[in-house]
Order: C-alpha cells, then sequence, then structure tokens
C-alpha cells in the first residue's frame, strides 16, 4: 500500500503506530521515542477521510462501524506491512503494534486476521468492533490493553469483552484501567512502560 508514511530508523525491532480519528502519520512519533526507544518506528497515515479527518475504517455513526470497510481496511494495513518488509524494514520478526482509540481499533482486527505479522500490541483506548468475531491462534501474542474507566467514547465494558475475547484466542492479555476518560494519562504511559519491560 502506498499510504504516507513516517519511518523513524533504528537498531532495535519495528513499533508500527496507529494513530487516532484526526491525527496523521507524526502524531504518535514523539509518544514512540519515548516508550520504545532504539526502535525502528513506522507511523503510517489512516487512508479514510471523515469530514477531512483521517481514519483507519469508516463509521456510520459515534460506535457505528461498516464492519466490510474494517475488515478491507485491515487487509490492507496486513499488506502495507508486508510491503515494508519487502522493502527490508523489520524482515527478522513480527513487528509490534501501537494504536490509539481508532488506531488501537484496527490494531487489534490486524492481530486477529494477521497474526504471523504482530507479535506485541498495545490498545490504547480500545473497545470491540465486531462482536460475532472470535480471536483464534494468538498464542504467544502479547497484548496490553489500556482504558480509561469514565471514557465516553470507547465503553469500559465493550474493552473488557475484547480482553476477554483475546485471552480465549490465546493472548497473555493485560488490562490496564486507570481513572481517566478518553485521553492517555503519565499512568497510562508508565504501565506500558512496565509491560514492556516484562518481556
Amino acid at each position: 500500500m502506498s499510504w504516507p508514511f513516517v519511518h523513524i530508523e533504528g537498531e532495535g525491532r519495528v513499533w508500527l503506530l496507529l494513530h487516532g480519528t484526526g491525527a496523521d502519520e507524526n502524531d504518535l512519533v514523539p509518544l514512540g521515542k519515548q516508550l520504545f526507544p532504539g526502535a525502528h518506528l513506522v507511523s503510517p497515515r489512516g487512508p479514510v477521510l471523515e469530514n477531512g479527518r483521517p481514519r483507519w475504517f469508516r463509521r456510520f455513526a459515534e460506535g457505528e462501524f461498516d464492519i466490510p470497510d474494517y475488515y478491507q481496511r485491515i487487509d490492507e494495513l496486513g499488506q502495507f506491512i508486508r510491503d515494508r518488509k519487502a522493502e527490508g524494514i523489520g524482515t527478522d520478526k513480527p513487528w509490534g503494534v501501537m494504536g490509539y482509540s481508532n488506531g488501537a481499533n484496527i490494531a487489534h482486527g490486524l492481530l486477529r486476521l494477521h497474526p504471523s505479522l504482530v507479535d506485541e500490541v498495545v490498545l490504547l483506548r480500545a473497545m470491540m468492533i465486531d462482536p460475532d468475531s472470535r480471536a483464534e491462534r494468538l498464542n504467544g501474542k502479547r497484548v496490553l490493553l489500556a482504558s480509561g474507566r469514565f471514557d465516553p467514547i470507547l465503553p469500559l465494558a465493550s474493552a473488557e469483552s475484547l480482553a476477554a475475547d483475546l485471552q480465549r484466542g490465546g493472548a497473555e492479555v493485560e488490562m490496564s484501567i486507570v481513572s481517566a476518560g478518553h485521553e492517555l494519562t503519565e499512568v497510562d504511559l508508565m504501565r506500558v512502560t512496565s509491560w514492556l519491560s516484562q518481556n
């Protein structure tokens, strides 16, 4: 795929950064540098526009998603990774993925549908998108799901359902719930750092 993207070269593994609605390929780069020092960072721009604001997949309204488009965009993201690998970026092992909000929601779709491409996934403010989907073949995958207890956009119950489904699929899931809304906090970042140090 030929989406605009930022690539920060590093000595470590590759981390794919997936922004939230209305942001772009530059948004998560400073956070990626902070959390993954020395890593390769690949940060693309979501291909869908909603009122001029980039997203990863279409929706009809808040919380009402275009499910066929969701799955199409997941496959496109998988092809984006394969294309970058063909260019020589992170060819030796699966990538790590960090997504925020809309980016987190396509990130767990990528884990579900293309588990060979990723092995560690940081989901910042994610929710279940397709309740009829069931995770599988996720043994050996690590997931951190960071949710806000008072998030008005992504219901905590939906995030808990997502965590349970990923666990049933075989992933090792850690769920972090902070006393916050949709915004990220310093506590979130501390928990991401702690989780990364466990591997």
